[in-house]
């Protein structure tokens, strides 16, 4: 079993971002994703959701997938394989990054009759004379081969040129320009070919030489010294790309040493709501643009939900822990920048159940059945997908249908389909029993016939040579019969011993009488707690079409936990920034003439502040904003479009208990550990815990 089933979709986005700003329309603030926020509101336990079900929001790629064999998920009581549906199969061949969550692989045939069929082949009948004859003389010849390069540990980084693999980590494609790029350089998107060929160089690498050294603050001037001839003579558009990678955050950003001090004239006051790693990290940024930046957070911590628990040499994150991979991920420069102890999660994941006695120890689930459940859970998956993607099943009753809903249509199905079968089973030996009923009754009849033919043949026989030509004929007439019927009579037996074998394999053999057992059910459970921990809402609420919509944009790499707590990234991030704590705010006021922040001291709930600014970036969490009545009040309320994504949104509420250790008394080479519920409503009851397996020793 793998990780990825524990942590592909650990990290979600997180929260809202809201800008106001009297300089621009509302309605056309800009909006990002936030990973944390402030207003005395408790968020270091939650998580954001996937789309729920209805939501508007981006369309999900076609399920393209592979064939598989059919294989039974039960045990015991073996139950019945996912039927193949068009374009629909499991996943027993997916690879161990991707088995926990719903993959669109690309259709491969296989052309398994012809592979059987060759596979029983001689090899004198697979290979004509002339090949055998060369496959000898070719093995006579054949030296020993080297041995085999061992096997390297995974590379988290992208195998190409270094300056692709830059625009890669950065999220842009290395040989084209982006539509952002386009807008921005309408002179070079309309130019020739060769033109575009330049500056895509020249941005990729920019961004290089960034990466390489993300540190110190990169000038422009060092970039133009560091680019290499004829790339460097065109310093005017060298600048616009540094300009335009530097103004989008794509190079100097999170904590780096500046070359150029900070201008000593601010170009704007700006009010960042939220003091979690998006308030911070964006705070840093405008502050480099030359602006007065000033933080307002609720609790007495910058960090958000973003919260390490420290006692002592312990050290555990409340929140956010996992860093999903490095590759394109802004978490790689940070790495970097800060004293980040990153460890690879390991991939097993074994599953433990209790066996309902109080005080007994659990057990763990064997290797196969958890293959098995886990294989059959991925053939749901893909199932549901071919029923949304290829027979667009959306909506029933003209409500959309969630995935939840989807699964267990499919799963209904499949239980229907194991009892057509074991009627159909059951039909078959009800048959092959009247065949040798009515075969029995022929055997009598037919030899009935024989004691018959043979006291007629016995009376003929018993005339005494010289007989006469009838007699003669008589008894010659009656051998023939006789024999005739004796071997009609050895087929009948032979058919009876085939049709008494073929009932005898019909009985021993009778299909699952369940699709799932009662344990299956359990196992499979968990996986969809799972699911619903990584989308951070229940399946019952999450849009069947687009829950899987972010799988293109994830990042890659093995996922990753800091041991020296993730809170080293926010108390990084903060240093150099005017923060204030203890600042809950109540209400935003954006006018013609400014902004207007009204917040209070959450110690002393009477004491007011107002601070006025040209603009506000409000990063509250997802969890704030819904909040009802609203924790924060906006004159004049929000856009529509931004309120109504804000209540479509899910939201979700995840517990941790840390417990500590002074030893290992488990298997260190396991990272992760799941518990099977024993019942549908308890599944996400306590189904998932992380282990330290280095000092010291930590539960999660």
């Amino acid at each position: 079993m793998d990780i990825s089933r524990c942590t592909e979709k650990w990290e979600r986005p997180l929260s809202s971002s809201i800008m106001l700003s009297n300089k621009k329309d509302p309605g056309s603030s800009s909006s990002s994703s936030s990973s944390s926020g402030g207003n005395g509101v408790d968020r270091a336990t939650e998580t954001s959701a996937g789309p729920q079900s209805g939501a508007a929001t981006g369309s999900a790629s076609s399920a393209d997938v592979k064939k598989k064999e059919r294989a039974s998920p039960s045990g015991e009581a073996s139950g019945a394989p996912l039927p193949h549906l068009p374009g629909s199969a499991g996943a027993d061949q997916d690879s161990a990054e991707g088995r926990r969550t719903s993959r669109r692989k690309r259709a491969k045939v296989e052309y398994r009759e012809m592979d059987e069929s060759l596979a029983n082949l001689s090899e004198d009948e697979y290979y004509s004379e002339e090949e055998r004859n060369a496959k000898a003389e070719k093995e006579r010849k054949q030296v020993v081969p080297p041995p085999a390069p061992p096997v390297e540990e995974e590379n988290d980084s992208e195998p190409e040129e270094p300056s692709e693999g830059a625009a890669f980590q950065s999220r842009l494609p290395h040989d084209r320009m982006t539509s952002q790029e386009a807008a921005c350089f309408p002179d070079i998107i309309s130019g020739p070919q060769q033109t575009q060929k330049v500056f895509l160089y020249i941005r990729n690498r920019t961004l290089q030489l960034w990466l390489d050294n993300p540190k110190i603050q990169l000038t422009f001037e060092s970039t133009v010294q560091q680019l290499e001839a004829p790339y460097n003579s065109d310093a005017i558009l060298v600048h616009r790309i540094h300009s335009y990678l530097e103004r989008h955050g794509l190079i100097n950003f999170g904590i780096y040493k500046r070359v150029k001090p900070l201008p000593s004239k601010k170009t704007g006051k700006v009010i960042v709501i939220g003091g979690g790693v998006s308030g911070l990290g964006a705070a840093r940024q405008l502050q480099s643009f030359g602006m007065d930046v000033t933080v307002l957070e609720a609790r007495d911590r910058v960090g958000g939900r973003v919260a390490t628990f420290r006692k002592g040499n312990y050290v555990a994150d409340l929140g956010a822990m996992v860093v999903t991979g490095l590759g394109g991920n802004p978490m790689a420069v940070i790495s970097k920048q800060v004293n980040m102890e990153l460890a690879k999660i390991k991939q097993k994941c074994p599953l433990y159940e209790a066996n309902g006695q109080a005080g007994e120890r659990c057990t763990s689930v064997p290797k196969e059945k958890d293959e098995m459940v886990e294989q059959e859970f991925n053939r749901l998956l893909e199932a549901t997908s071919y029923l949304s993607h290829q027979l667009d099943f959306n909506f029933l009753n003209n409500k959309p249908v969630s995935l939840g809903q989807a699964l267990e249509v499919v799963i209904q199905l499949q239980e229907k389909h194991v009892k057509d079968e074991q009627i159909e089973h059951w039909k078959k030996i009800v048959k092959t029993q009247e065949e040798l009923k009515d075969l029995l009754n022929k055997m009598v009849s037919t030899k009935e016939k024989v004691k018959e033919l043979h006291q007629q043949y016995k009376e003929a026989n018993e005339v005494k040579p010289p007989r006469d030509i009838t007699a003669e004929f008589l008894v010659k007439s009656k051998h023939r019969d006789l024999t005739a019927l004796c071997k009609e009579y050895d087929a009948l037996s032979e058919q009876q011993v085939k049709l008494e074998e073929r009932l005898q394999e019909l009985e021993a053999n009778p299909p699952s009488d369940v699709y799932l057992s009662s344990r299956d059910r359990q196992i499979l459970d968990w996986h969809f707690a799972n699911l619903e921990f990584a989308n951070a809402t229940p399946l019952s609420t999450l849009s069947l079409k687009h829950w899987d919509q972010d799988d293109d944009f994830e990042f890659t790499g093995s996922h990753l936990t800091v041991r020296n707590g993730y809170s080293c990234v926010p108390v990084a991030l903060a240093e150099g920034l005017d923060i204030k704590l203890n600042t809950a705010v109540r209400q935003v006021r954006y006018t013609s003439s400014g902004c207007e922040v009204i917040a209070v001291n959450t110690r002393s709930t009477t004491q007011t502040f107002i601070y006025k600014c040209d603009a506000v970036l409000c990063t509250l969490p997802l969890g704030v904003m819904k909040q009802q009545p609203p924790a924060v009040q906006f004159v004049p309320p929000l856009p529509e479009w931004k309120t109504s994504a804000i209540q479509r949104m899910g939201f979700g509420n995840l517990n941790k208990v840390v417990l500590c250790f002074d030893r290992v008394f488990w298997d260190p080479s396991v990272n992760l550990f799941g518990h099977v519920g024993s019942t549908t409503a308890s599944r996400g009851s306590s189904s998932f815990s992380g282990t330290s397996t280095k000092p010291p020793f930590c539960w999660r």
